[in-house]
């Protein structure tokens, strides 16, 4: 009987600690072991604070459906998908951005109206459940709905690699873009170049990213969440020298391209 009791009691101390662990790490905030010492990673609540302080109230926020209710409730910000996947058409074209070219993308985000575009990328942590690794899915969500992306445009080989033996279509996609903008300039472990994805375990393909119609707004310290601003139609367009030599902002394109009344 003693031997039972014994057996009882370890199996709850044992269920307890199991239970504390899992409650302790909710899905937005990570921690793990380094030796005895515990790391947090709150990377996402980092992230979601920003976005409430630094962005208008009624800005829009374009991200992979995942993260939508949490941006929604802790950013207080709109998003245009979230974990509600009635809307498959909606969902699949935020896939469809992210898998076309930057160009492409900024104008389908600017079409549904976005202000940002929110990605997870986890080369920097190890953390492998980031946007890079199922964009796979983001893309076939994508061709369901428009044919036109064609998942065998993004292997290379028949292999799907964000490194130099990678597609081009891949290396030069919107989310590839957005995910390592800047990572090249990273060293990650000691014995390898800059640019090494500790998910991948290679070093990125396209190197020295230059972005056009985003710019940078936001990256967490660990690299875990990376928020960008698309840049508005009038900051696009280029400078023009006005009859007196001095530089002058061109024409919003809706006025460039009116016709002139009689």
């Amino acid at each position: 009987m003693t031997f039972v009791v014994l057996i009882l009691c370890n199996q709850v101390y044992h269920s307890t600690l199991l239970a504390a662990e899992a409650y302790s790490s909710p899905s937005i905030i990570m921690s793990h072991r380094y030796g005895d010492e515990r790391i947090i990673i709150d990377d996402y609540r980092e992230a979601y604070y920003w976005l409430k302080k630094n962005t208008e109230p009624d800005a829009k926020i374009m991200s992979w459906w995942d993260y939508g209710y949490q941006i929604t409730g802790m950013a207080n910000r709109t998003v245009l998908v979230d974990n509600n996947t009635w809307n498959n058409t909606h969902i699949a074209t935020v896939g469809k951005a992210f898998a076309s070219t930057e160009e492409e993308g900024a104008q389908i985000a600017r079409h549904m109206g976005a202000d940002y575009v929110l990605v997870i990328f986890g080369g920097l942590t190890n953390f492998s459940g980031d946007d890079i690794s199922k964009f796979l899915w983001i893309i076939r969500i994508a061709a369901g709905v428009y044919p036109q992306v064609k998942e065998d445009s993004f292997y290379r080989n028949k292999k799907y690699s964000i490194g130099q033996d990678g597609s081009e279509t891949l290396l030069n996609c919107l989310m590839y873009k957005l995910i390592y903008y800047r990572f090249d300039e990273m060293h990650t472990k000691r014995d390898e170049e800059p640019g090494y994805d500790s998910v991948r375990k290679q070093v990125v393909g396209n190197k020295n990213i230059k972005l056009q119609h985003f710019e940078e707004a936001y990256t967490t310290d660990r690299w875990l969440v990376r928020i960008y601003r698309l840049k508005p139609l009038p900051e696009m367009d280029p400078k023009m020298e006005s009859r007196h030599g001095s530089a002058t902002k061109a024409l919003p394109i809706s006025k460039k391209m009116a016709m002139p009344s009689f």
